[in-house]
């Protein structure tokens, strides 16, 4: 079965998935590309061999000739798309967050509810990554133990002007709040949120160190440092009561020259994560193909949860304080 799809939005993120779908996704047709600026739109379709451009995305997720919706338009739009899609009947894979309010998450959650099927996959894509993937098998193996603990960084080469530390944990730690709670299986229930005295807070890109406590007793800690300078740089460790597995970034190559051994980091995030991006849509395809919902895909449900999490954190930033985490009883749905 080919899967028609119309990508919303042509920025960054949505060129690249344009890119994926056009060539590493068998079954992938790219049918639309839909930008509020038609010559960006007009420009990602005809390096990826779209069919059609538009600029109106509720019209584009109506056409008869879409069978699927890949949003990756700015974030506050990403919730009234997916409900629009779901109103649609048309599946969805939606970039993060799902929204940064946790009522606006509810409000999709309400929608597929009543819809009676899960239609939303949250691009959470490091569920895919395959170092992610094996750290979660080698648990699953008891290679490790109980686990206790899980240690995180996130590093950027430069943070963009006016990039706060309350944006650090809205933006950037969603990916960590969801892979670590994919990982070790749990909910979190309270979070503390910290700051280096030693440099200026308020300065764009401050890094910021949160401290997760999980339903299961397991600690959790966050680093994200946005003007990292040297790469972009993500790794992790999980700690059991018998072992560790650490991820690596991978690394191709290794230069020797002039007495010295060299590896390369990537600017941003795009080469470091290539491999899930591709296995995340090669996922989305075969749920639009089979009805099936992917079993290591975050939903709707796994987006609100990130979302209070962050929300909890931005609380805890501001006022120092350890803040409790809660959030409604699991609809059935998504059980």
């Amino acid at each position: 079965m080919t899967v028609r799809i119309a990508i919303i939005g042509a920025g960054i993120m949505g060129a690249d998935h344009a890119r994926i779908l056009a060539q590493d996704v068998p079954g992938a047709v790219l049918q639309v590309v839909c930008d509020a600026s038609q010559d960006r739109a007009r420009a990602v379709a005809d390096a990826c061999s779209a069919a059609d451009v538009s600029t109106d995305p509720l019209a584009t997720i109506s056409r008869d000739d879409v069978d699927a919706v890949l949003i990756a338009s700015p974030d506050d739009t990403h919730a009234p798309l997916a409900r629009a899609a779901i109103a649609a009947g048309k599946p969805v894979l939606c970039e993060k967050p799902l929204s940064q309010s946790p009522e606006d998450c509810l409000s999709v959650i309400e929608a597929e509810t009543a819809h009676g099927q899960r239609l939303v996959q949250l691009g959470f894509m490091r569920r895919f990554d395959p170092s992610y993937r094996e750290m979660k098998d080698a648990l699953l193996r008891g290679l490790i133990g109980k686990p206790i603990m899980m240690h995180n960084f996130h590093r950027n080469v430069e943070a963009l002007p006016n990039f706060t530390g309350k944006m650090a944990i809205t933006n950037s730690a969603p990916h960590e709040f969801d892979v670590a709670r994919f990982i070790l299986d749990t909910d979190y229930r309270a979070i503390s949120v910290f700051q280096p005295s030693a440099i200026n807070t308020a300065k764009a890109g401050a890094p910021v160190f949160m401290v997760l406590e999980t339903d299961g007793g397991q600690l959790v800690n966050i680093e994200i440092n946005n003007n990292a300078a040297y790469g972009y740089d993500v790794r992790g460790e999980l700690v059991g009561e018998s072992g560790s597995v650490e991820i690596n970034t991978p690394v191709h190559t290794r230069v020797n020259s002039a007495m010295t051994a060299s590896e390369r980091y990537a600017p941003d995030w795009r080469p470091r994560f290539a491999e899930a991006y591709r296995l995340q849509n090669i996922a989305f395809v075969r749920f639009v193909q089979t009805g099936i919902f992917p079993d290591i895909a975050s939903d709707a449900w796994d987006g609100y949860c990130a979302t209070v999490v962050a929300a909890a954190g931005v609380k805890a930033l501001e006022s120092g304080q350890r803040i409790l985490i809660s959030h409604i009883g699991k609809p059935k749905l998504y059980a």
